[in-house]
């Protein structure tokens, strides 16, 4: 099937002119606007919502609905392209892009929503009338018309291969996520098709909204009095908002006195605080500070003990971020931009020190469900001279008998042991922590002395935390 060319009308039969849904348009400004841009949705969506309230098009229903398409079509994406590439005689690529996104808006509708099949096909039809014209409008109702002939298990079965010929392709369909994607999770798990299947389905759940209150600052009690807040699972710091609470509405917040932190970010700050250290323990850093919620964290609990936290991070813009999240914390504290790898301050001067490592993101995938397809297995190797070079600052940042907390938002054991492993072969005067014992009552760590958390076990973002302590 192709795009067909505007054909001339019949004459007599008058022109309707497309009528514009707000809702489906907003969507589609922020899909062109992530494809275009390589923006992210989770920045671009609220302030497009922001607009349309403002200018009385939109309600709550509204808002919700064009979040489902934009944040649904992003994490069904690669099960959706399957499933169109099979509707089209030419391969994706050549199709062009503001034309994908409206199919992929409909096939949502059409297979991922309860929108009923007319609707789904004519509001998406009427939407490409919009903004693509009445001639790909054509061609859009065509591949629509054939993808709303089954229900998605049944196309599932169509383009997957099946999983005893080819496990990872066919979770790679299944679940929506690139192959390669498919496999270094796996190997991360370490085998076991249920793991990694529960895994991919967490990918691509919506997460809960979690809050932080910063202690000295806010408290969970007061969190909690919000509407639709329950008490987190794992942090004594942490609240969720049920869906449909607004983090933005809740006056903590909004004054800073509390953050939207996920989960596994607060465990990892904390057991960097509490992990056991030998001698005093008065100055911290965070070297990788940006944007500023472990170091608000790792600040707030720091004046509770009396020692002060020095927040570094190398980009400016992000330097200034962390000082907004830092602003009015009760203790010491001080945030300068610099290079992790060339630090201004002097070897060993720190009893604490976290590096939360520049990583490719592969254990936020359900917050940011397009950076799944923009990341390439090359990107590993960008990635790798850097975290193993602030790795290297950390340890030599650091006294004799303090702690260094190697951190990363990624499963990927490019990104976590093998650097871990190659840089203490270079620094034997350290030995790991067994990370576990402070992340109380949390489950299924592992085997230690690592921690890795998962989004299908805990229901967090899969942080990875080494801890290290420097004995010489």
């Amino acid at each position: 099937m192709s795009e067909q060319s505007p054909r001339p009308r019949k004459p007599g039969k008058p022109y309707r002119r497309p009528q514009k849904d707000p809702v489906r348009f907003l969507a589609f400004e922020a899909l062109r606007a992530v494809d275009e841009r390589d923006a992210y949705a989770n920045l671009v969506l609220p302030p497009l919502l922001r607009k349309a309230r403002e200018k009385g098009d939109f309600d709550a229903r509204d808002a919700a609905l064009a979040t489902e398409l934009v944040y649904g079509t992003l994490r069904k994406q690669g099960t959706y392209d399957a499933i169109i590439a099979s509707c089209v005689d030419r391969p994706l690529r050549e199709v062009d892009p503001p034309v994908l996104d409206v199919l992929s808006l409909g096939v949502h509708q059409l297979l991922g929503t309860r929108i009923p099949t007319h609707a789904a096909v004519s509001a998406s039809v009427e939407l490409a009338r919009v903004v693509l014209g009445d001639g790909r409008a054509k061609f859009v109702n065509a591949v629509l018309r054939k993808v709303a002939n089954d229900d998605l298990d049944t196309w599932i079965e169509r383009v997957a291969p099946p999983y005893d010929d080819d496990p990872e392709d066919n979770l790679a369909i299944v679940h929506s996520h690139p192959r390669w994607v498919v496999s270094a999770l796996w190997d991360s798990l370490g085998g076991g098709r249920a793991g990694i299947e529960d895994l991919l389905e967490a990918d691509n759940e919506r997460p809960e909204v979690t809050l932080v209150a910063r202690p000295g600052r806010s408290t969970t009690e007061e969190l909690l009095r919000e509407e639709a807040a329950v008490p987190g699972r794992w942090s004594p710091y942490a609240v969720r908002l049920s869906e449909g609470g607004e983090p933005g509405a809740v006056a903590a917040v909004k004054e800073g006195r509390a953050g939207v932190q996920d989960e596994g970010s607060q465990l990892v700050a904390l057991a960097l605080a509490n992990a056991p250290l030998d001698g005093p323990d008065e100055k911290w850093l965070d070297g990788c500070a940006g944007p500023g919620g472990k170091a608000a964290l790792l600040a707030a609990v720091a004046a509770e003990r009396g020692a002060m936290l020095l927040a570094s991070e190398k980009a400016p813009h992000r330097a200034g971020l962390v000082a907004k999240s830092l602003a009015g914390n009760p203790g010491p504290y001080q945030v300068i931009a610099a290079d992790g790898t060339r630090p201004p301050w002097r070897p060993g001067s720190f009893d604490r020190v976290l590096m939360d490592v520049p990583c490719t993101g592969l254990g936020a995938l359900r917050r940011r469900p397009e950076a799944r397809w923009r990341r390439r297995p090359e990107d590993l190797e960008g990635f790798a001279p850097l975290q193993r070079d602030l790795l290297r600052t950390a340890l030599e940042s650091v006294r004799v008998g303090g702690v260094v907390g190697y951190a990363t938002c990624s499963p990927h054991l490019a990104e976590t042991r093998a650097v871990v492993d190659d840089i203490l072969k270079q620094y034997p005067h350290t030995e790991l922590i067994d990370a576990r014992p402070l992340l109380p009552d949390v489950p299924a760590l592992g085997a230690g002395p690592d921690v890795q958390l998962w989004p299908h076990l805990h229901g967090t973002d899969a942080m990875y935390l080494a801890l290290i302590r420097r004995t010489g």
